[in-house]
């Protein structure tokens, strides 16, 4: 029979014997230093080829290059992306916009992409799978919000205080420091009682990024598989097939006020 009460003497050799248990687990070791430095992935490489590795590639290289190579449509203009506006992603907001149509069975109220999602710019000429992938190399894909007025109003401030973002539907003017001084949507003035429906990404739809107004959704609609860059690709291919070339123009969707 185990005796249940425990001398004084068992219980400190009890202790004693996790203490020395728990010292033998310890270690004097610890990190100190840690150092690393980049390695260019350039040609500085093309003299170390291992050609097995490259004959084993060759025929998946071969139908990629013939996919990225294959022309989607034209661009009728050179267009880049920056901060206030810019080309680009007024024309990539404004495919968010009217890609909420198989939501809502009509655009959204307002288009929004980030400037940080749009990696490239668009050269003048023909696009290529390639230009697609480039510009919107992520797997960023629609998301349809339904917002409130004043939540829509913290929106925009909270694209003021970027000094801009790709918009689509909506004007903005902001001060120097970031402030939303006015807002229009769908060129009426801003209302806090009524509700707004916006078609961006489910980055964004997050909140990252700064968009900090966008998680108040009301409501969240984000149909499978409708990635931007699929969104965009079909956008391309659709001018291509009505005989028109892709453009775009500034419109003064957000303006910087002295």
């Amino acid at each position: 029979m185990i005796n249940k009460r425990m001398s004084p003497k068992w219980l400190s050799g009890m202790v004693w014997g996790m203490v020395l248990l728990l010292a033998s687990c310890r270690t004097d070791f610890a990190v100190v230093k840690v150092e690393g430095d980049r390695v260019a992935m350039d040609s500085t490489w093309d003299n170390c080829t291992n050609q097995q590795a490259i004959s084993l590639l060759a025929p998946y290289k071969m139908k990629v290059d013939s996919a990225m190579s294959s022309v989607l449509g034209m661009a009728a203009i050179s267009m880049d992306r920056e901060r206030p506006e810019s080309l680009l992603s007024n024309l990539v907001a404004d495919v968010l916009r009217e890609a909420a149509t198989d939501v809502l069975g009509k655009p959204a109220d307002m288009g929004l992409v980030n400037i940080g999602g749009i990696r490239s710019s668009l050269t003048q000429g023909p696009i290529t799978m390639e230009d697609a992938y480039e510009i919107l190399p992520f797997e960023n894909a629609l998301c349809v919000l339904k917002l409130k007025g004043n939540v829509m109003r913290e929106l925009l401030e909270n694209i003021a205080a970027r000094m801009g973002e790709g918009v689509s539907g909506v004007h903005l003017d902001i001060s120097r420091e970031g402030k939303l001084l006015d807002a229009r949507v769908g060129g009426l003035p801003l209302e806090d009682d009524r509700e707004y429906t916006v078609a961006t990404l489910d980055y964004l739809a997050e909140g990252n990024d700064g968009m900090h107004a966008l998680p108040k959704a009301v409501s969240r609609t984000c149909p499978p598989g409708q990635t931007l860059r699929l969104l965009f690709i079909r956008y391309v291919e659709q001018q291509a097939k009505a005989g028109r070339k892709v453009t775009s123009r500034l419109e003064g969707r957000v303006t910087v006020k002295e």
